[in-house]
């Protein structure tokens, strides 16, 4: 009998070591899961489910909400209302996102399977805009603002030509041309083109 009491004890006490070290180890591997979480992991979940987010942007104040329309490699695409169009936005111009905080605790969340459009880049997505011809409205991190047509897309940059968003790229409508690289973009107004 005082055996049997003996062998009960030492397998609680063995059960209660192994729910212990299983409790480090699935704490550790969460530490580890989200050590590994990027800001585009997060932004994917909340696109997954079209959440209202405000994003704060880098250069002089600026804050644009809306529902997270898209993710790719390296910029988010948001809705900002019928009279706004879309944004699309490079990762790196983000300062801060804002969500509720629902939102925000379900964006820790493992992501699902990725989708081709998360290997878009922002080159991949602005020669796609250049292609399309619409007129865009280009932010600046100096707080200037370009509105026109993209020309073309290289590796780190593209050619804008300067017109009136409500007139269609002409020669003889035509302001003036920039090159405008990638870094210095906070974010792309869609104007006549949709996302």
């Amino acid at each position: 009998m005082r055996w049997e009491r003996f062998f009960e004890d030492l397998e609680h006490q063995l059960d209660s070591e192994w729910e212990a070290e299983r409790a480090v180890l699935d704490s550790e591997a969460e530490r580890l899961r989200m050590s590994r979480l990027t800001l585009r992991d997060r932004l994917a979940v909340l696109a997954e489910e079209s959440d209202e987010v405000a994003i704060d942007l880098a250069g002089p104040a600026a804050t644009l909400r809306g529902p997270l329309t898209g993710v790719g490699a390296d910029w988010c695409s948001l809705e900002l209302g019928a009279d706004a169009h879309g944004a699309l936005v490079p990762l790196r111009a983000i300062t801060a996102v804002g969500a509720a905080r629902p939102a925000l605790t379900r964006s820790t969340r493992p992501v699902g399977a990725a989708g081709i459009t998360c290997r878009m880049t922002l080159g991949f997505v602005l020669r796609d805009a250049a292609r399309r011809r619409g007129a865009v409205r280009v932010h600046t991190v100096a707080g200037g603002a370009h509105t026109g047509t993209i020309d073309r897309a290289g590796a780190d940059h593209f050619d804008l030509a300067l017109h009136d968003a409500d007139v269609p790229r002409r020669d003889t409508a035509v302001a003036g041309l920039r090159v405008i690289p990638f870094s210095t973009v906070t974010w792309v107004q869609l104007v006549g083109i949709g996302i």
